[in-house]
């Protein structure tokens, strides 16, 4: 199956469906509001799967599966050789192709699409749309487990796609790169108190994920609608950006909107502003801003 950029179109999975070596995953996790503070409590969206998916789709679960286990901060990055064989036990091999979705925003998919793409497999792409889109178009779906061979996945990692505390902290001391913050406008201004500290990353514009996608299909805009969403930033002109948002997640959306852009200098800041918030020392900035 040849794929021809990060996103795919429901009728090209649905004509590609049973390929050999095609590998599709429902990555949803649903975020619940905290009841004893701020923040959410994740929920997997396996439930949900089981009652119904896209033929052959089996089910990543970003909660138990993919994320580092070492660290109490939320969907953290796991070792590349970790993740890969992880992945791999799913049926995911160095010559598979891969297509994500998921229900809702396609901030899980593209969460791990950009996790793949850091340990180097670049046969991935996300369902534009989503379940969502397919369910609308009165596609199929089926019920029941679905399992694949194992696996050999090799990693390559690729550490530039990703910055820590650390660097996160030079970059705000001098000025640079471009950094853009992919959460709602109140809580980027800090209307809204959502991790605990409110406000924003000095020094970083705020492009929401919802403006990425068109309202009615819950596609990706088409680049020449997406550029003027990113040129207050400065970003597509800019030598590497830098992304980030509550968790590494809905950042991610921003990365991929910035590759059909044309944009290819992109990091996630992993920890994003649920580590940031920790450290009272860190500064944040209130307002519009950046």
């Amino acid at each position: 199956m040849q794929l021809d950029g990060p996103l795919i179109t429901t009728d090209a999975l649905a004509r590609a469906v049973t390929e050999p070596g095609l590998r599709v995953f429902d990555t949803t996790v649903y975020l619940r509001p905290n009841p004893r503070g701020f923040g959410y409590v994740p929920e997997s969206g396996r439930k949900d799967w089981a009652l119904g998916h896209i033929p052959g789709a089996g089910f990543l679960d970003l909660i138990s599966d993919l994320s580092d286990a070492s660290t109490d901060l939320p969907f953290m990055m796991p070792a590349a050789e970790t993740l890969a064989t992880t992945l791999g036990r799913h049926g995911i091999g160095d010559d598979s192709t891969v297509v994500l979705y998921n229900t809702g925003f396609p901030m899980w998919s593209t969460r791990v699409w950009w996790m793949l793409r850091s340990i180097g497999f670049s046969r991935v792409a996300v369902l534009d749309g989503g379940l969502d889109k397919w369910r609308r178009e009165g596609r199929p779906l089926e019920t029941g487990a679905i399992s694949h061979p194992p696996a050999v996945l090799r990693a390559r990692p690729q550490p530039d796609r990703w910055v820590d505390r650390a660097a996160m902290e030079a970059m705000v001391a001098r000025g640079e790169p471009v950094t853009v913050n992919a959460l709602s406008p109140e809580v980027y201004s800090g209307a809204k108190n959502q991790y605990g500290r409110a406000g924003h990353i000095p020094g970083t514009h705020n492009v929401y994920y919802a403006e990425l996608l068109d309202a009615a299909s819950g596609e990706f805009l088409p680049p020449e609608r997406l550029a003027p969403v990113f040129a207050a930033s400065g970003a597509l002109a800019a030598s590497n950006v830098v992304c980030y948002c509550g968790g590494g997640i809905s950042a991610t959306m921003d990365a991929l909107a910035l590759e059909l852009c044309g944009q290819r200098s992109v990091a996630i800041y992993d920890g994003s502003m649920s580590e940031w918030v920790r450290d009272p020392a860190l500064p944040l900035k209130l307002g519009m801003t950046p």
